[in-house]
């Protein structure tokens, strides 16, 4: 994916749509379970039915918002982020983190080919897994897992 190239993404049902640009600061697997934001998620499943999600983060001005502009985001302040979601569907379109601007997405968001498979996954896959010390299950792979976020806590391999 080159630095200039833009994808799409939506809410569950498409009223709430974004772009953004460029490849992600990073991409990540996370595997946290607070009640507040499992249900609100669309969800990876592996073939043994356990939770974790596909998220990424890009720059304030990587991202922007694309829907028509009288559609207004649900807006929901947490302690250290911002969520948006459909007032239609309730999913969470984006999440505003509160001390870099950043935006977060999940991958299961993002636009889609004929095929079903994120248009160009290679260019924003996940290089790793967060809050894995409160997964469900082992997730085999080669990827590194870390306790909490990567680089601030104990790498677990």
């Amino acid at each position: 994916m080159s630095q200039s190239e833009t994808r799409k993404g939506c809410c569950a049902c498409g009223s709430l749509s974004f772009a953004v640009q460029g490849k992600p600061l990073f991409s990540l697997y996370c595997h946290c379970t607070p009640p507040f934001r499992v249900p609100e998620r669309r969800v990876l499943l592996t073939s043994s039915g356990a939770v974790f999600v596909s998220t990424m983060h890009f720059t304030s001005s990587a991202f922007s918002w694309t829907h028509a502009q009288e559609i207004e985001p649900a807006v929901e302040q947490m302690e250290d982020y911002v969520l948006y979601r459909c007032k239609t569907c309730r999913s969470c379109a984006a999440t505003q983190m509160s001390d870099t601007q950043n935006w977060a997405i999940r991958g299961t968001q993002l636009e889609r080919d004929e095929a079903g498979k994120i248009i160009n996954w290679e260019g924003v896959k996940p290089t790793g897994h967060i809050f894995y010390d409160t997964r469900v299950i082992d997730v085999a792979d080669d990827l590194p897992k870390w306790e909490g976020h990567s680089g601030k806590s104990n790498r677990l391999s």
